[in-house]
This record gives C-alpha cells, structure tokens and sequence, in this order.
C-alpha cells in the first residue's frame, strides 16, 4: 500500500466530459483521492464525490515571483486563495518562478525566495503548502527560471519554512535534467511538497511509448517517506476513465 494518495489533473482529463460528478464519482471508484486545477464551480461536486481539491494556482507562471514589482499582486491573490484553500480543504497551492527575462539565475533566486519569506508566514498561519513548481524551459515553457531542480532546491534552503516546499513534475524534470530516481534521492527529497507525473516524449500515459517508467518512481517515492499526493497530469491518448485507471494501477506501489 503506496503512503501518498493518486490525484488527476482537470485540465488533462476533464476535456469533453459532460457529466462531471459521474466523471468524479468514476474516478473515486478507480482509487483517486483528489483531483486538481479544478474549476471553482465544480469544487463542491468533487468534495460531494469524495475527492480533495488537491491545488490551485495562485499566480501566473510567466509572471511570477522573481521580480520584485510582482510579489504585492501575487500576494493579494494569494490571500483571496488562501481564505478558498481553508475553506475547501485544500492542501497545497501552486506558485511560479516567472521567466528570467534576462535576469540572471542567483538573482531570480534571491528575488523568489524573497517574495517566498514574505508570503510563508500567511501559509503557515492558514495551514497550506505554496508549492513551487518546476517546470521545463525546453518544450512547453520557454524561458521560466525555475527549471532544475538546483535551483529550486537553493530557494528552498533560503526560505527554509514548512509550508513551502516544491512542486516535484516527473515530466518537466525527465526534459530538464533526467536522473529523475536518483536527483529525488539525493537532491530533492526534503523538499518535495507534491508531485506531478507525465509520459515523455509528448506529454502522454504511461505506457511503453515514453521513456519513463513510473513503478520504481513511485517506489522512491515511498523510501524517501513521501506523503503527500501524486497528481496524474499526462493528456490522455484514448479514453479518460481507462487512462486514469491504467496509470493509477501502474504508480500504487
């Protein structure tokens, strides 16, 4: 029995479906415990199928946190998202880099861990992890800074609070730097807040097409004591349903 939960990502399998709170209670059935970057009016139809509203997004991911003239907006957003995470129970919410623009790494790094120190104590006092996601700058992200997890790693070390951690993506780190077993191992591990999956190349299941292979993923995963969820984010080839129940025997170690 895997210590974290499985959760879905709306976007990738909520295109087309027109029933979503059969889709949710479908998906609860399967073993899903949450399901994430939902639409605000679909939150209580998911809670009501038994599933957490794992995350939502609190900023814009080319407009993030590593210009100073950004932290005051993104932390008014962040207060009204706040004030939703509590009331829905929501774990963790999202937060981004931004592109560099020309700045350099050290000091998009100091600048986010900046804007960080100043948002961490509102997400310690309501009891929500601001995840950090890293993303790639190869393929679908051109020029976020937040794109290794090194990088990522050192913004945490400056922040150094509970309640900020990072947003661990598989996919978007298999493009970046690959090692993916060994970087969660020996790098990532203290920090990892939550956990994105994906086939590579192009973002699909998790079958023999893609060079991934997600059991023994999973497996670090649970040594290194991971806990939190592991949310599928990979656009389906075929139907939903049988995608989300393929990946979710594949990833529950």
């Amino acid at each position: 029995m895997s210590a974290f939960k499985q959760s879905f990502a709306w976007w990738c399998f909520g295109r087309g479906v027109t029933d979503p709170p059969a889709f949710f209670r479908a998906a609860r059935a399967i073993g899903y415990e949450g399901v994430e970057l939902l639409p605000h009016e679909l939150w209580d139809a998911a809670r009501s199928a038994g599933l957490t509203i794992v995350s939502e997004g609190a900023g814009k991911i080319e407009r993030g946190l590593n210009r100073c003239d950004h932290h005051a907006e993104i932390e008014e957003e962040l207060k009204r998202k706040l004030e939703l995470a509590v009331k829905y129970g929501v774990p963790n919410l999202i937060v981004f880099s931004g592109n560099r623009g020309g700045l350099s790494d050290e000091a998009g790094a100091l600048t986010t861990a900046e804007g960080l120190r100043r948002l961490a104590p509102l997400a310690e006092a309501a009891g929500v992890t601001l995840t950090l996601e890293l993303l790639n700058s190869k393929v679908d992200h051109q020029d976020y800074q937040c794109d290794h997890t090194a990088w990522g790693v050192l913004v945490m070390n400056l922040v150094n609070s509970p309640r900020v951690k990072l947003l661990y993506d598989i996919y978007h780190m298999q493009i970046m730097e690959g090692d993916i077993i060994r970087t969660i191992r020996e790098v990532a591990a203290p920090w990892i807040g939550h956990v994105h999956t994906g086939g590579n190349p192009g973002r699909r299941d998790l079958d023999d097409t893609q060079e991934l292979w997600y059991p023994p993923i999973m497996r670090t995963l649970q040594e290194i004591g991971y806990a939190g969820f592991v949310g599928q984010e990979f656009i389906p080839k075929g139907d939903a349903l049988e995608a989300l129940r393929a990946a979710y025997r594949l990833c529950d170690v």
